[in-house]
C-alpha cells in the first residue's frame, strides 16, 4: 500500500468542521483511532509493535534489542484545525518504504523501526515534541504530569485513563542507546522548493523557538455600566502585546513572533474579562531578546491598566544544527532520484530537533506547493509523495547494508 492510499484510509480522522482541517490531540479519539491504525498496518506488516513508557509508539523490523537500529517516523497528532500531511506524511511514508525495501528483497544488517512520537505538536498541553522530550530527559516528568489542558484535565490523568501509568513517564537512557540514525520525513513547511521545480529538500538547521505565556489579571465588571476610570481590564495590555509582537518581528527581518491563542475569563460578551491569558511563539536567532522586549512593553501596559501579568516559559528549543554527514548521506542517496537536491534550514520545530542532542539526526522535506503548513491547504503531489518514499527507502537501505 502507497503512502498516499495509507494517509486515504485516514481521511476523515479528525475532521474539524468547526475550524476547517483536521484536529488530532493527544488521548483524544482522533490521536487514539490514529494510534491503533499504526498498530494495525504494522501488525500487517509483520513488524513488532511496542509502546514504551512515554506512549511513543515503535514499530520494528528486526531485534529492537540488537541495537545499533535505523529509525525513520514522525507523530500523527496536529495542531487545532491543521493541516492532512504535517505528521502523518512521515509515518505513512515509514511504513510505504518498508513495504518497497522488501518488495526489493533488501536484509537489512542492522534493525530498522517507524516511530510515532506522542504530542509532538503540544495542541492539547502546550509543550511541543512531549514524547521526544520525555524520552530524551528533556523535559521533567513531574512538570509532564503536571501538565493541563484547557478544560484542566492533567496529562496524568489523561494516561491513566489510556490505561498507562504516568509515574512511568520520563528519560529513557537505554531505548536511546539502541539508536544509532533517525531521518525524519516531512512536509516542506514553506514555499522553497516549489520555485526551484524541486521535489525533495535535505534538512540543515532548524532554529530557535519557544512558546511563552502572559497571564494578566484585572477586575471583571459589567460592559455597559463600568465607568472608563474603574476599569481594570486585562484585554488592554493582551492586545498591545501582539502589537509589541509585531512591532519586534518588523525590526529582524530573521525574527518570527506569533500570538495565535488567547483566552478570556470569564468569556462573556457583556462582561470586562477578569483574566486573559496570551501564548507567544517566538523564533529565530534571538528569541529570548525578542520575547524580553514584548514582555517589557506588556508590563508596561498592564501598569497603565492597573492590571497585573505574569509571564510563564512553556518550553524553549535552542537551534539545532543537524547532523553534516547524515545531511551529506541523505543528499547523495536522493541525488540518484532527483535531479537536484538542496539544503533547507527551517523554522518549525521537529522530533528530530529533540534527538539531535543524542544521536546523528537528519530530515528529507517534501515539496509544499502552496507553502502552507499548520492549516487545511497544507498539500503534497502524491507524485512527490511516492518520491519521497524512494528516497526514504533508499536512505534506509544505506544506512542499513
Amino acid at each position: 500500500m502507497s503512502a498516499v492510499d495509507l494517509l486515504a484510509a485516514v481521511d476523515d480522522v479528525g475532521r474539524d468542521r468547526r475550524r476547517g482541517g483536521w484536529s488530532r490531540h493527544l488521548g483524544d479519539d482522533a490521536e487514539t483511532t490514529l494510534r491503533e491504525w499504526f498498530t494495525t498496518e504494522a501488525a500487517r506488516r509483520g513488524l513488532a509493535v511496542e509502546t514504551d513508557t512515554n506512549t511513543n509508539l515503535w514499530a520494528w523490523w528486526g531485534d529492537p534489542e540488537a541495537g545499533d537500529a535505523v529509525v525513520t517516523g514522525s507523530h500523527l497528532d496536529s495542531v487545532p484545525g491543521g493541516g492532512a500531511y504535517d505528521g502523518p506524511l512521515g509515518v505513512a511514508s515509514g511504513l510505504a518504504a518498508l513495504d518497497l525495501l522488501r518488495a526489493r528483497g533488501h536484509r537489512p544488517t542492522r534493525p530498522i523501526a517507524v516511530a510515532v512520537f506522542a504530542e509532538e505538536e503540544g495542541g492539547r498541553f502546550g509543550v511541543p515534541c512531549l514524547g521526544s522530550r520525555l524520552l530524551t530527559g528533556a523535559l521533567d516528568p513531574d512538570r509532564a504530569r503536571a501538565l493541563r489542558d484547557a478544560d484542566g484535565v492533567t496529562l496524568a490523568e489523561v494516561y491513566a485513563r489510556r490505561g498507562h501509568d504516568p509515574a512511568r513517564l520520563g528519560h529513557d537512557p537505554a531505548r536511546l542507546g539502541r539508536l544509532a540514525r533517525f531521518v525524519e520525513l516531512h512536509i516542506e513547511q514553506g514555499r522553497a522548493l516549489a520555485p526551484q521545480d524541486l521535489a525533495i529538500g535535505v534538512g540543515s538547521t532548524i532554529v530557535a523557538h519557544g512558546r511563552w505565556r502572559l497571564s494578566f489579571t484585572g477586575r471583571a465588571d459589567h460592559a455597559g455600566t463600568t465607568e472608563l476610570a474603574d476599569r481594570r481590564d486585562p484585554m488592554l495590555p493582551a492586545a498591545e502585546t501582539v502589537l509589541a509582537a509585531r512591532r519586534a518581528m518588523a525590526r529582524d527581518p530573521q525574527a518570527r513572533a506569533t500570538v495565535g491563542r488567547v483566552h478570556a475569563r470569564p468569556g462573556g460578551t457583556n462582561i470586562v474579562p477578569s483574566a486573559v491569558e496570551v501564548w507567544l511563539d517566538a523564533r529565530g536567532p534571538a528569541p529570548q531578546a525578542l520575547v524580553e522586549d514584548v514582555v517589557a512593553a506588556a508590563r508596561a501596559a498592564a501598569g497603565a491598566e492597573g492590571c497585573r501579568v505574569e509571564v510563564t516559559t512553556d518550553s524553549v528549543s535552542p537551534a539545532v544544527r543537524l547532523d553534516a554527514g547524515l545531511a551529506d548521506t541523505l543528499t547523495r542517496v536522493a541525488a540518484a532520484t532527483v535531479p537536484e537536491v538542496v539544503r533547507l534550514a527551517t523554522g518549525a520545530g521537529h522530533d528530530a530537533g529533540v534527538l539531535a542532542a543524542h544521536l546523528p539526526t537528519g530530515m528529507l522535506h517534501v515539496r509544499n506547493p502552496t507553502g502552507t503548513s499548520h492549516a487545511p491547504d497544507e498539500h503534497a503531489e502524491d507524485d512527490d509523495v511516492a518520491t519521497g518514499v524512494r528516497v526514504l527507502a533508499d536512505v534506509l537501505a544505506d544506512l542499513t547494508r
